[in-house]
This record gives structure tokens, C-alpha cells and sequence, in this order.
């Protein structure tokens, strides 16, 4: 399993990027992998050629109207390690921490 941090948007648009984040959204949403959406960024769990793939379909939706686009992404692939990730890599720092800490916005 590796987690994939992403971060897609047109460069060409002026004001609310929301739209777009929302189309990437939604395709990540239907694919049936893991994830997690923050207010900067996505993070993706599954194998390293299912979140390229997923990657590769993000961009090109938005490359349907956006003709410049920036994909910023960070891949971190521990081999062997087939476990849920996106959960115990949070919980291993709050451990340590020795208290919850926040991960989602309420």
C-alpha cells in the first residue's frame, strides 16, 4: 500500500478553485479507495498504480476546460506493509503524543 498526498487545480482560472476540487472529488470519491480530503491536499491509499491511475484521471478532467494545470503530489510506499496506513500512522504520533489530536474538521 502506499499513500499518495495530491493536490490538482487549473492555473488559469481567477477566484474560487471549489468547482474543480469538487470534479477531482468526485472522481476520487467513485474510484473505492481510501481517502481523505483536508483543506490543502487529498491523501490516497492503494497500490502505487491504482493512485497514479486515479491521478492520471483527475487530470484529465479538469484538462476538458483548464488548459494549464499543477499537480502537486508526495508518494510514500513502505513495501511489505499492507496494513491501513492513512489511520495508524495518525495514531502512532498521537500515541506518542499520549492524546487524540485533530484530523478532522467539526
Amino acid at each position: 500500500m502506499v499513500l499518495l498526498e495530491m493536490a490538482i487545480f487549473p492555473n488559469n482560472v481567477v477566484g474560487s478553485l471549489s468547482p474543480y476540487v469538487a470534479r477531482v472529488m468526485d472522481i476520487i470519491d467513485k474510484s473505492g479507495l481510501k481517502y481523505r480530503l483536508s483543506p490543502m491536499s487529498t491523501v490516497i491509499e492503494g497500490e502505487l498504480e491504482q493512485v497514479l491511475a486515479l491521478a492520471t484521471q483527475c487530470h484529465n478532467e479538469l484538462a476538458k476546460d483548464c488548459n494549464r494545470i499543477s499537480i502537486v503530489m508526495r508518494v510514500d510506499s513502505k513495501p511489505g506493509n499492507n496494513e491501513t496506513r492513512m489511520e495508524s500512522k495518525v495514531t502512532a504520533v498521537e500515541e506518542k503524543v499520549g492524546r487524540k489530536l485533530v484530523t478532522t474538521i467539526s
